[in-house]
């Protein structure tokens, strides 16, 4: 008997500190319970079998309510609850914004054999975000990556992939790209489109961009946090080598997915501490 739930952000983490308060039909609340480490609620109160009210709290989001019916065992699962961080209908305050690569990662993966995937990242890039105060859509981004940061886990086949073949560090030292302008999909959900030069060639793409939240960082500034996706087509930027083998499957996927776990700054310079 009694209420579970499972309480997270919008990206999969817990919300350790949510906490749930459920009241029935006349407003009269019958049941209070915080989130353990994992973001979970178990609750043994027993209920009363009808309809209720759930409320969920936790300092840094914004509270959301929903209905939840017990049945006559007691018990009522309430599933997961999705919060979002406080001012997460908005995009950061207007102005400039630094990206923090100590605290941010630009990932792809590739498919491997048909039948696997290949994670890697780069590890050295910068960036700045421009917050636009009057008409939001004309918000920039700009970011350059240096290509001989990839890191794939292998050393051979990150010598590979920095090679002629693929990245060709050597004539193409940097990745860049340039937003051209946003567009609205959603609350907190938007369409990033600009150019991407890599390995020679501009290409327009679009990212699929999630705002997560603004905050207090510990050294006395304000972080925003970002993220965004995308899929890239190798033949698009003239990466045409693959290997195919004797059944006919490619050893390397010619569609990368992009993921950037984006955290900004607030300012024109990153923190010296």
């Amino acid at each position: 008997m009694g209420l579970t739930a499972r309480i997270r952000t919008r990206d999969g983490w817990a919300v350790s500190h949510a906490v749930v308060t459920v009241t029935d039909m006349t407003g009269t609340q019958v049941l209070r319970a915080e989130a353990d480490h994992e973001g979970t609620i178990r609750d043994t109160t027993h209920l009363t079998p009808g309809a209720y009210t759930v409320i969920i709290t936790a300092v840094g989001y914004a509270p959301t309510a929903s209905s939840a019916i017990v049945t006559a065992s007691g018990r009522a699962d309430i599933g997961t609850i999705t919060l979002a961080r406080q001012g997460g209908t908005e995009l950061p305050p207007p102005g400039p914004w630094t990206i923090d690569p100590a605290h941010s990662t630009i990932a792809a993966t590739a498919q491997h054999l048909g039948i696997s995937s290949v994670h890697g990242r780069f590890t050295d890039f910068t960036g700045t975000i421009d917050i636009a105060p009057d008409d939001i859509t004309k918000s920039r981004v700009e970011a350059t990556i240096r290509t001989a940061s990839i890191d794939t886990g292998n050393t051979l086949r990150d010598t590979h992939l920095k090679s002629p073949d693929f990245l060709d560090v050597e004539q193409h030292p940097e990745i860049t790209y340039h937003s051209t302008h946003l567009q609205a999909t959603g609350t907190d959900r938007w369409t990033l489109h600009g150019d991407l030069r890599l390995h020679g060639h501009t290409r327009p793409v679009d990212l699929d961009l999630t705002y997560l939240g603004t905050g207090p960082d510990p050294w006395g500034g304000t972080r925003a946090a970002f993220r965004a996706t995308t899929e890239l087509h190798r033949e698009d930027f003239a990466m045409n080598y693959n290997q195919v083998l004797q059944a006919g499957i490619a050893a390397i996927g010619t569609t990368l997915k992009i993921q950037l776990d984006i955290q900004a700054v607030q300012g024109d310079t990153l923190p010296t501490t």
